[in-house]
């Protein structure tokens, strides 16, 4: 009997690393640029997740709102989308995974999952310039086949496009590939492409409680991964 999960698609904001101070970085010394308010950590915890391009118009947007912006009613979001992503893009490069931190339990999880003959791939909204050097920078690029950003494909999750794509390239099977993410993103992409998936309780999910998003388990822990799949595969 094949085993019922052959491999793993795991997701990197909020999954594996904690970005938070990453973004909270780059994204004020953009608006620093642009002569606009800092933004709060809660605010970006809430936006993150949809991929860079989002995040920045949804911050924009919030920061030209506030009475201290000063700005005319005249300036827009779109006025000032190009500026602020290519400054973004600038900032990012420069402080990426500086400001950020492997979850407890992530690198024995992915240890053991290796070892147990499990391919994994990352899969992730983060453009994959940022992607592929903060896993160098936190040492677990080495456990992927495969690794794709939000500007990997046409669509990103939750479309379920870059699970297909990702399913595709890992050569297994949509039914036996588990995704593991932490947030609705995660959850709605991998339930419209036909796979698996188990989220972690401490990431990022645009404000919301996590457990409420169906899922086949919730996890405190990576680290309680490879238990759970092997459970599953018994």
């Amino acid at each position: 009997m094949r085993p019922t999960i052959q491999a793993a698609i795991i997701d990197l904001d909020g999954t594996m690393v904690d970005t938070l101070g990453d973004f909270e970085v780059a994204l004020n010394r953009t608006l620093a640029d642009l002569d606009l308010p800092p933004v709060t950590r809660s605010l970006v915890e809430r936006t993150v997740g949809k991929g860079s391009e989002h995040l920045i118009r949804s911050v924009l947007a919030h920061q030209l709102a506030l009475p201290e912006a000063g700005v005319s009613a005249c300036v827009t979001v779109d006025a000032l989308y190009e500026p602020a992503w290519q400054r973004y893009q600038h900032h990012y490069l420069r402080c990426n995974g500086q400001h950020s931190a492997l979850y407890p339990g992530v690198q024995d999880a992915l240890k053991a999952l290796s070892e147990a003959g499990i391919p994994l791939a990352c899969l992730t909204n983060k453009p994959l310039s940022f992607a592929k050097p903060l896993l160098a920078a936190k040492g677990i690029d080495g456990y992927f086949t495969q690794v794709f950003g939000g500007d990997s494909f046409e669509r990103k999750k939750p479309d379920p496009l870059p699970i297909l794509k990702t399913c595709e390239a890992l050569g297994t099977a949509l039914a036996q590939t588990l995704m593991v993410g932490d947030s609705s993103n995660d959850a709605q992409a991998a339930h419209a492409a036909g796979c698996p998936v188990v989220l972690v309780t401490y990431g990022y999910n645009h404000g919301r409680p996590v457990q409420e998003t169906p899922a086949a388990a919730w996890l405190d822990s990576l680290a309680l991964l490879p238990a759970w799949l092997q459970a599953k595969n018994t």
